[in-house]
């Protein structure tokens, strides 16, 4: 007896027909060898078989009389279940011919004998030996079959037994649609060889799924048709062989067909999850995009301090450190193909479609909130290429508030569109699938990005610094009392960028009544050192109000078209709060308001504990009571100056006679460079607000201020050592020598204005006024007072340099100017001398006397009023 003549055991893989199956033995560190076992001395119908489809002239071959029925009685009794074999024969092609039987040895059920039992096979009765009990065997079960009529032995021929085979079908999507998500009753009967170069695990993944589905009874779901490919779930009794599959490492989800699949998606990256977790199979060599985390620094809980455009926010962690967050696997609004950063009026928040209300939903919903962030991924930073910006390293996490995962809320509102990856990129969001069904229903519906409607668009003016405007503006914002704003930007402990929604503008804000350290800036002439605390203010500001909903109150502006008011934010005075907590001193101009004694208690408060910038405070009890005797009596203090310039509304520009001869050496040895090293003509470009050089009318350079910039023809500047102003080519302007910048010798040239005075509003008599300060006091030294403060400038008494004469009290003696009563204690005696001189000229009908008081109802007729 040969060794195949023995028995041998065998699970029972694949039925080919109603004579033929395919078996293996255990796997031992892999699948197992198959062997295709053909039943001797019996014959079952041949099943049906699709013609080749690289032979057109070949047809397809049906099933004969009872072949699937045999077929399908082999596969239920034997798939899945142990059998025991013998082989008979072996041709010289390799085919094996032998006995098969149910179970692990040869006494169990003979199932050549159960097939021609059933009528489904026939004996081959020419190669029978008389003395084979086995074979004659099979015949008298044939015969007994026969005599019973059953299977192929019926009345009929078995026409109906043959199944109506169908290779195509013409619409698949109409199939998938018309039974979708309806569990469909089937058993795996094909199996797929493939030609291709196997990839790792992909011989084991084959035998882990024939193992369990190959020709078993199943169900399944058709899921969706993709480009004529149906799609669909295998469903065992047993489980979900797709989660299997994941769970053990031998498959990965496809981002494509996860969005259709309707049994749970979480389920399967879940299943992933747990494969990747263990590093089986195909991620034996997996590392985590957070491995190198710690686990405080994957999870934690921060408050949201601000947000970066619509895909990023600043969060402050439990340590006070700021940290940035972009949300994963999602793409704020953007212009594609479009390269604005050459416009510089563009701006991305209000310009970009859509980019607004997105920024405008995470900020409402998330500033000043606390929210749960679970890091993804860390984006390693990139430099720039072709047509691509560089990007610092990014950390990027999935946000929720309330069980709401911020970036699914985005995208399902069309405010953000979700990422596409490549299959083996990991760098994604922990909740990708819902995301991309986020971005399915909104586009379903329509939604922000997906609307086929005309996109909002966002007209905001932004009139910072431009005076003009600014000017217009002021008296709205006045009459308006308390307004609503957002606050978009800090620079810093006092100065804010205010976004105002009914009057769709930004404005530049400065908070009235407090003196609030100066932070660095990068001034013409250099950076301006920082001072004490102005970093300590400015992350105070920004931390209260920060993207925040406020009101304001605005008061003036200042003449570089910047509005001064007060800032409420939820009842609190931003003013009153960064005094409080010894950020801020309070300036002079507050005395007017309501809020002076308010700030006045809580600096003294701060002071006397000598907090922050009152660290260094030391009290001076005899410096107290001068102060207190001030308050009470005018002190003069004159000091000799030139006064350089006179301006139509009687302001004044003057030079302090002390510092006249560091001016003056400045300049020799300014023009002496100049006239060494003579700047090429044509080469400078003006820019509003930087400083230069001028070349005045006559011949010499002067250092001045760019104002305004008509064109290259046309540059207004203002020569700040004199105060006078001129329009200039630009040829006649250049960059001015860092050696004689404003670093090393301020702008030598002061604004004033004249205290207790009214200066006329009719023209002529206006112009009768500067004609005679002209006249009077130009070009000339003079002893100077500052009296005041005024909104733009001091305002101060002059006298004359030889006289001592005050000019402004002359002015009201000679009738020219009415007197702007003070109230302040302190200066009473000079507004009395000066409303003493204006009866005199009123008695004498001075100039604009001479028809009498006019300030009465006939004020405006005549050009004048109180």
């Amino acid at each position: 007896m040969s060794s195949d003549e023995f028995p041998k055991l065998m699970s029972s893989l694949f039925v080919l027909s109603g004579c033929a199956i395919i078996v293996r033995g255990q796997p031992r560190g892999g699948p197992p060898p198959e062997r295709q076992i053909n039943l001797s001395n019996i014959r079952a119908g041949a099943m049906a078989r699709r013609a080749a489809q690289a032979q057109p002239d070949t047809k397809d071959t049906p099933d004969e009389p009872w072949a699937f029925q045999a077929r399908e009685f082999l596969r239920k009794k034997l798939i899945g279940k142990e059998v025991c074999f013998t082989v008979e024969i072996k041709t010289a092609l390799g085919r094996e011919y032998g006995m098969v039987y149910l179970g692990r040895d040869t006494t169990g059920e003979n199932i050549a004998e159960v097939l021609v039992n059933e009528g489904l096979a026939t004996v081959r009765r020419e190669g029978i030996r008389g003395n084979n009990p086995e074979q004659a065997r099979l015949c008298e079960l044939e015969d007994q079959s026969k005599a019973s009529k059953k299977g192929m032995w019926s009345e009929g021929g078995g026409a109906h037994t043959i199944r109506d085979m169908k290779y195509t079908i013409e619409n698949p999507r109409n199939f998938v649609d018309s039974l979708h998500q309806k569990p469909i009753n089937g058993n795996e009967l094909g199996r797929a060889d493939g030609t291709e170069t196997p990839e790792p695990f992909a011989a084991e993944a084959k035998f882990f799924t024939e193992s369990r589905l190959l020709q078993r009874d199943v169900q399944i779901i058709l899921e969706s048709c993709p480009n004529q490919i149906i799609l669909g779930t295998i469903l065992h009794p047993n489980g979900n062989i797709t989660e299997l599959l994941l769970k053990e490492g031998f498959a990965r989800c496809v981002d494509w067909s996860m969005a259709v699949y309707t049994q749970g998606a979480e389920k399967l990256r879940a299943a992933e999850r747990s494969a990747k977790e263990r590093k089986v199979r195909i991620w034996k060599d997996y590392v985590a995009p957070t491995a190198n985390l710690d686990q405080k620094d994957r999870q934690f809980v921060a408050k949201v301090m601000q947000v970066v455009n619509a895909d990023a926010m600043v969060v402050k962690l439990n340590s006070g450190e700021n940290k940035t967050i972009h949300l994963s696997s999602i793409r704020p609004p953007r212009i594609e193909g479009e390269n604005k950063d050459k416009d510089k009026r563009f701006r991305p928040l209000y310009d970009i479609p859509y980019m607004f209300e997105a920024r405008e939903f995470l900020r409402k919903k998330l500033i000043g909130k606390k929210v749960n962030v679970t890091v993804d991924y860390i984006r390693a930073a990139t430099g720039p290429g072709e047509g691509t910006p560089a990007f610092a390293e990014r950390t990027c996490a999935t946000v929720t508030i309330g069980g709401i995962n911020i970036a699914e809320a985005l995208v399902s509102k069309g405010l953000a569109t979700v990422i596409r990856y490549r299959q083996d990129d990991d760098q994604r969001s922990s909740h990708y699938d819902e995301l991309l069904a986020a971005e399915a229903r909104a586009i379903k519906n329509g939604k922000g990005l997906h609307s086929k409607k005309e996109v909002p668009i966002h007209r905001v003016a932004d009139i910072s610094g431009e005076t003009q405007k600014a000017k217009q503006f002021l008296p709205f914002l006045q009459r308006a009392g308390r307004s609503e704003a957002v606050v978009e930007y800090v620079f810093s402990g006092s100065r804010l960028k205010l976004y105002m929604p009914k009057e769709t503008c930004l404005i530049t804000f400065l908070l009235a009544g407090i003196e609030c350290p100066r932070s660095s800036r990068n001034m013409p002439g250099g950076m301006q050192v920082a001072e004490p605390f102005s970093d300590e203010a400015m992350l105070f500001t920004k931390e209260l109000v920060l993207q925040r909903e406020v009101e304001v109150e605005v008061e003036s502006m200042d003449k570089a078209g910047n509005f001064i008011g007060w800032l409420h934010i939820e009842g609190l005075n931003l003013s009153v709060a960064l005094v409080e907590n010894a950020l801020s001193k309070v300036h002079f101009t507050a005395e007017r308001s309501a809020y002076y004694k308010t700030l006045v208690s809580a600096e003294e408060a701060c002071r006397l504990r000598k907090e922050k910038i009152w660290a260094n405070y030391e009290e001076k009890p005899v410096e107290e009571v001068v102060h207190v005797s001030e308050e009470k009596e005018r002190v003069a203090n004159y000091r000799p100056v030139y006064v350089t310039e006179i301006s139509d509304t009687l302001h004044f520009y003057a030079q302090d006679v002390e510092t006249g001869g560091q001016l003056e050496s400045l300049m020799e040895t300014m023009r002496a460079e100049i006239a060494a090293q003579p700047p090429l003509e044509g080469s400078y470009s003006a820019r509003r607000g930087e400083y230069c050089i001028a070349k005045f009318a006559d011949g010499e350079w002067y250092r001045a201020r760019v104002e305004k910039v008509e064109s290259p023809a046309k540059v207004h500047v203002f020569y700040i050592d004199y105060g006078n102003r001129e329009i200039v080519p630009s040829t006649r302007l250049a960059a001015i020598p860092p050696a004689f910048s404003t670093r090393n010798l301020p702008a030598q040239a002061t604004e004033y204005a004249f205290a207790f005075i009214q200066i006329p509003q009719d023209e002529d008599a206006r112009a009768d006024v500067v004609d005679c300060i002209v006249r009077d006091i130009q070009n000339s030294q003079c002893l100077l007072n500052v009296e005041y403060s005024g909104v733009t400038c001091p305002l101060v008494t002059i006298q004359f340099g030889d006289t001592k004469d005050d000019v402004g009290l002359g002015l009201v003696k000679e009738g020219l100017v009415m007197v702007d009563v003070r109230k302040e204690k302190h200066l009473q005696k000079m507004v009395t001398e000066y409303l003493n001189s204006q009866e005199s000229a009123k008695s004498a009908r001075l100039n604009i006397w001479r028809y009498g008081d006019f300030r009465a109802d006939d004020a405006d007729e005549f050009g004048y009023r109180r």
